[in-house]
This record gives C-alpha cells, structure tokens and sequence, in this order.
C-alpha cells in the first residue's frame, strides 16, 4: 500500500513540475510578446495606483473648484459632469442631485479660495509629475507653476470649445469627429506644456493621438455603460452609488493618460 501511495506521489509531483514548467513558459512568452511589455512597463509605473490617486484628489480637490466655477459662469457643474460621462437625461438627473444647491448666493473668504486653489493645482501638478515620469524627461526638468496654470487654462478652453462643439453640430458623426481632433489638440497641447518643452512636438505628436483615441473609447463606453450604472447604483445606494460611479470613472481616465503616453511611444 505504501508502495502505492509514493507512486501516486511521485506522478503528481511530476504532473506539478510540468505544470509548473509550462506556466513559466508561457509568462516569459507572455512577457516577450508586445502585450506583455506593455503591461510590464504600464506595472513599472504604478499606473492603477496612480489612477487611484487622481480619483481622490480630482473628486476632493477638483470638483469644488468646479463647483465654483461653473457657477460663476453661469453653468451648473451637474450638467458638465454628465456631459464629460456622457450620461443620459435620466442618469444625468441622478447626478444633479449631487450638485444641488441650497443657495444661490456663492461668497468665498480669501482662505476658501487659497484653498481651492491649491487643491485644484495639486491635481495638475500630479499629472505633469506622471508625465515627468512616463517621458523620462530630462532632471533639470521639474514641475512649475506657470507650466500648471497654463493647463488648467487650457482645461477649461478644452471644456469649453468640446461643449460648444455638441451644440453646434448635428448629430454624432461630426461632433464626433471634431471631438476627436480636439482631443488630440488638448492633449498634445498638454504633454508640451507640462513637459515645460522638454520634449519636442513631434515626438509627442504619436502619444497625443493614443490618448485621443483612448479618450474617445472611454467616453464611447461612458455613453454605453455609465448611464445605466448611474440610475442602478442610486437606485441600491442612493447619493453615494452616483459617487462610486464617478470615481470609477475617474479612475479610468487615470488609466488612459498612462495608456496613451506609453503606448504613443511605443507605438514611435
């Protein structure tokens, strides 16, 4: 019976081996092939732990500074959130609950607005120390204040133009269109500036294009998904479920930056 039992031990430690064998096999071909350094070098830069951390900070930081601003423009930040998730009249009602005002009066002492200030530059400053890492730029090159607020301009531009552009042309393939070449305008414009001209167009040009049709995809995906998770998630959970939503978001577009840069380059 012993004899039996080692036997039997024997063939499945064999069995194990072999498996085990074939498995690292095929992760090392894994990780030769080009999918495999992608993700190698996306798992280099911590890219999931980064989307996270732009997810916090844009909806701690960010969206009060959104608040603020929207209204000063007479705009209201619910109806900019759903248009950036594409969301439908329904899902977008679910989000308006969020931004709901109990005044129509908006005064900030000057330590809120330093505040606010300083959260919203925070934001930009994580994004160009993201790209700082993914461009290898060169060590002379740090992040500045004047490269941050020159992209939270061209944020809102960005905002701005992509709004007017849904109002004035009709239907989807055009709007569609022009939002993707303004995308890829917004983002190259940003890597440049953020970058503090450490890196030369050209060589960001692929990059920008990367992004802009992974920009194009979430907000694809946005149209097709976000909506219905947004009305079954306040269904379940009520305000929190919409936040849960929006982070998810949130942490998507995390992904995309570093998706487009790494693979732009590549891909150059």
């Amino acid at each position: 019976m012993s004899r039996s039992w080692r036997a039997l031990w024997r063939q499945a430690d064999r069995r194990w081996r072999e498996a085990d064998r074939r498995w690292r096999e095929a992760g090392r071909r894994f990780d030769a092939s080009g999918p495999g350094r992608l993700w190698g070098r996306l798992a280099a830069v911590d890219f999931f732990g980064h989307s996270f951390q732009l997810a916090a900070l844009a909806l701690l930081c960010f969206f009060p500074f959104l608040i603020i601003i929207t209204a000063a423009s007479g705009r209201e930040a619910a109806e900019v959130v759903a248009g950036w998730l594409g969301l439908d009249q329904q899902a977008a009602e679910a989000v308006s609950t969020l931004f709901a005002p109990t005044t129509n009066s908006y005064t900030l002492t000057g330590t809120s607005a330093v505040l606010l200030l300083l959260g919203v530059m925070a934001v930009a400053g994580t994004l160009q120390s993201w790209y700082l890492m993914l461009f290898d730029a060169p060590g002379s090159v740090t992040r500045n204040t004047a490269a941050r607020l020159a992209w939270l301009i061209g944020l809102f531009v960005y905002v701005a133009v992509q709004a007017a552009l849904g109002r004035v042309l009709g239907g989807w393939l055009l709007p569609g269109l022009a939002g993707f070449l303004w995308a890829a305008a917004f983002w190259w414009g940003s890597m440049y500036v953020l970058l503090a001209g450490a890196v030369r167009w050209r060589v960001l040009f692929p990059p920008a294009l990367v992004t802009s049709v992974c920009w194009t995809g979430l907000g694809v995906f946005s149209a097709h998904y976000f909506s219905a998770a947004v009305v079954a998630n306040e269904a379940k959970y009520g305000p929190i479920g919409v936040v849960m939503v929006i982070l998810s978001w949130l942490v998507a577009v995390g992904v995309v930056i570093h998706l487009g840069a790494i693979v732009g380059r590549a891909w150059r």
